[in-house]
């Protein structure tokens, strides 16, 4: 996303140069815009994806363990060293071909919904072209754009959350599940709703969390910004640092605060969507809890605590994640622009 505001043209500039400049830099077209942030945002989304997975294999089996019966994992480290002693290295990428897909999608409709927020705003007229969103605006994008993603968001979560935690027969854990047969399962038990199973917790977590996303991001954006406006020798280089681009330290710091606001803020609704989503297929024979009976039986079970199991290591994992999504997303946005 550009933050950077546009300077003015000055009075002096030739009618000329003004007509060159529009030559060489043709307006985008929407269908342009919708293709980059596909596009670009698509590739930001593995890349991330590669970085976090195998923490986000330690939080969905930190958030899963059953209510019935005695914690199988101290903590993160804990729940690092058994399934490396499990599995192996390879076992902590277990499921990754799915959740590549999800991140594909998850980030390029992220994008595009929040573009498509601004100019629900601009056409709503809260809002001028002429100027940059206030940030009020810039959060409300971000529900925006989560709410809409989360719908396509919550069959491919489903289909990774089973995949990551290993089922268990008899104390014994199970040959590791596969995409096809999970989807196949899942469709002959519960037919084409039952892929939406834990809806409401990935809506919670994705309006609210992506308010802070892009929010946090702009917010971190412009506090740096005026930082280094207050830091610049002459006003020609306050001009020229509105034109360009952040530094990349100060764009991985803005990353990183916006991965680690979206995971901390609404992280209980995260962990009980999880809990829904590694159920046995078909409820272990009964019927699946829904989110209200899943959070009132975690709370029986541990109480506040067991909202933010793995907590501290998404929002580790978060910030590097985060912080390339961001980079590589503005990079392409900014150097290879389609026109």
């Amino acid at each position: 996303m550009q933050s950077a505001s546009q300077g003015s043209l000055k009075p002096e500039v030739p009618v000329r140069a003004e007509a060159s400049s529009t030559v060489a830099k043709p307006a985008k077209t929407a269908a342009m815009e919708s293709l980059e942030d596909i596009t670009y945002g698509s590739i930001a989304g593995v890349v991330g994806k590669y970085i976090e997975y195998p923490f986000d294999t330690v939080k969905v089996r930190l958030q899963s363990q059953p209510d019935h019966l005695p914690l199988r994992y101290k903590g993160p480290l804990d729940c690092f060293r058994q399934s490396i002693r499990s599995d192996g290295v390879l076992g902590l990428y277990r499921g990754i071909s799915a959740p590549l897909v999800g991140a594909a999608i998850e980030t390029s409709s992220l994008f595009f919904f929040e573009r498509i927020g601004r100019e629900a705003v601009y056409a709503l007229g809260f809002s001028s072209r002429d100027t940059p969103l206030p940030l009020p605006a810039l959060w409300f994008t971000g529900a925006f754009s989560g709410a809409f993603t989360s719908f396509l968001l919550t069959p491919i979560e489903l289909v990774k959350c089973k995949i990551q935690v290993p089922e268990t027969e008899a104390g014994v854990v199970k040959a590791p599940l596969k995409p096809i047969p999970v989807i196949r399962d899942i469709f002959r038990h519960q037919g084409l709703i039952g892929f939406w199973h834990g809806q409401l917790g990935t809506l919670i977590r994705e309006a609210g969390g992506c308010a802070a996303w892009f929010g946090s991001k702009e917010t971190a954006s412009k506090l740096l910004r005026d930082w280094n406006e207050r830091h610049a020798a002459t006003p020609a280089e306050i001009e020229r640092m509105r034109e360009e681009a952040l530094p990349l330290w100060q764009q991985a710091v803005a990353g990183a605060t916006a991965g680690m606001s979206y995971n901390f803020l609404f992280f209980p609704a995260d962990t009980v969507k999880s809990r829904m989503q590694t159920t046995p297929i078909g409820g272990g024979g009964g019927k699946n809890r829904s989110f209200g009976e899943e959070t009132r039986a975690l709370w029986r079970q541990a109480g506040i605590k067991g909202f933010y199991r793995g907590c501290g290591i998404t929002v580790l994992r978060s910030a590097p994640s985060s912080a390339f999504i961001f980079m590589v997303f503005d990079g392409l946005k900014r150097f290879f622009p389609m026109q």
